[in-house]
């Protein structure tokens, strides 16, 4: 037999809420975790048709080669950078006539190492031999609702599908536990003469590469002890009157200790690099990682965290530059320094979850944009209540030196009792004459004291 997929009934309800009346077809994404035993889907999204089609009728899109390839995995993209650590793309689902039931399986196998390749040129983590490497198909027949569930090992290009089990299960993550910490990032990137005629999203996720095996070779402290990666994370805790764990909405709190020095077995030698300019990343950065409450490993809840901080620092980046291409100024010349406000941290919880979505938001994006930008890439409706702000810009000081100490507490008195803001900066210096365009950037975030309801 194959996987195991435990589900969460809102997951089936939202499958059966679709009328395939205009459309021989409805793909999207499935959202999950996954664990040694079996994994476990938490959300289903669906994938956003283009503006161009989003008239088209039954009758020209009957075929299963009109799914677009390049706009799911683009849709997957979006998708994954609102993900916390813990979470990820399971797989794709389908919903079809009957009359298109016998070419879906090619079409899902398709479109499932398509994400799959897209989404891992963005990582600055690679899957471990530990890792489960299946991923997910879900074909759903909108006449008899009849389901019919595979997977496919991405590993493998030349895998075949192999038949798993859908089963759903009432409150699925309600008792999921969290871990949050605050990490410090202080990131120097040279950017070598070398390298000049590379993008400069390029030069700087090579410089992250570097810091990203700091992060995987650190140390992490739960709850301020050292634990065996072996160990249950569970372990210890006390037990309710039925001898069970109580798990209900408990959160742990990780600090993470990075070497600053190599072993005294490995030898460094210096070197000397001409540089056209420099890219700098200084400031505090909110993380934060679920994981399931079945028994969860240390290792595991770990290794979901470290992806949270390599994946929130990586997509930050990568959304500023995508928003200095869309907003380039025309004829706007080299300067030596520029300094730019990076995205902070957003909140949004599942409903009926302990589980939280998140997005980023410039300073100047409205509420109205995030909400919409969850009804397009999630489907989900959020209130504004629903937003928790984990990172808050603090525009009046652009002071890279500044330090929590330093801050009066009479600055937030007109602030949230559980919101502390701490300057961050990220700043790109340029020789003149240097082709790539200079970019300083000021990462503005803070840490805040997170809480969560029974």
């Amino acid at each position: 037999m194959g996987r195991s997929y435990i589900v969460e009934e809102a997951v089936g309800q939202y499958l059966l809420n679709f009328n395939n009346q205009e459309k021989a077809f409805i793909s999207g994404l499935l959202i999950g975790q996954c664990s040694s035993q079996r994994d476990y889907v938490v959300l289903a999204t669906r994938t956003p048709p283009r503006e161009e089609q989003s008239e088209t009728t039954k009758s020209s899109q009957s075929q299963l080669d009109d799914l677009d390839e390049e706009w799911t995995t683009a849709h997957a993209n979006q998708v994954s950078r609102m993900l916390p650590g813990g979470l990820l793309v399971l797989g794709i689902f389908i919903i079809t006539t009957p009359d298109l039931g016998k070419d879906v399986q090619n079409a899902l196998r398709r479109l499932v190492f398509a994400v799959e390749k897209s989404l891992t040129k963005k990582r600055l983590w690679n899957l471990t031999e530990d890792d489960i490497s299946d991923r997910v198909t879900l074909h759903v027949c909108s006449s008899t609702k009849k389901i019919c569930c595979r997977t496919y090992d991405i590993r493998d290009s030349k895998s075949s599908a192999k038949p798993a089990d859908w089963k759903y299960q009432n409150g699925l993550s309600t008792s999921w536990l969290s871990l949050d910490c605050t990490i410090h990032v202080n990131i120097h990137v040279p950017l070598s003469t070398t390298t000049a005629s590379y993008p400069l999203e390029k030069n700087t996720k090579n410089g992250l590469a570097r810091w990203a095996k700091q992060i995987e070779g650190g140390m992490y402290l739960i709850n301020g002890q050292v634990k065996e990666e072996d160990c249950e994370l569970l372990e210890g805790q006390k037990k309710s009157s039925r001898g069970n764990i109580q798990t209900a909405s408990q959160s742990f709190d990780v600090r993470v200790l990075t070497h600053l020095l190599l072993s005294s077995n490995h030898r460094s030698t210096a070197t000397v690099q001409i540089c056209s300019g420099s890219v700098n990343l200084k400031g505090s950065v909110t993380c934060r990682a679920y994981i399931h409450s079945n028994k969860p490993k240390v290792k595991d809840a770990v290794q979901a965290l470290k992806r949270d901080i390599l994946n929130t620092v990586s997509d930050r980046c990568e959304i500023l530059f995508e928003d200095l291409l869309m907003n380039e100024t025309p004829g706007k010349k080299d300067s030596e320094k520029e300094f730019h406000v990076l995205p902070h941290r957003i909140f949004v919880p599942i409903p009926g979850s302990n589980v939280m979505l998140c997005d980023y938001k410039f300073g100047d994006e409205s509420t109205r944009e995030i909400q919409e930008r969850f009804m397009e890439l999630l489907d989900q409706h959020v209130g504004i209540d629903d937003l928790e702000i984990a990172e808050e810009i603090n525009t009046a000081s652009i002071n890279s030196c500044m330090k929590r100490e330093d801050i009066s507490d009479n600055t937030y008195e007109d602030q949230p009792k559980h919101l502390v803001k701490t300057p961050v900066a990220l700043r790109i210096r340029q020789n003149i004459g240097v082709a790539i365009a200079a970019v300083v950037a000021l990462l503005a975030a803070g840490f805040s004291f997170h809480y969560f309801s029974d």
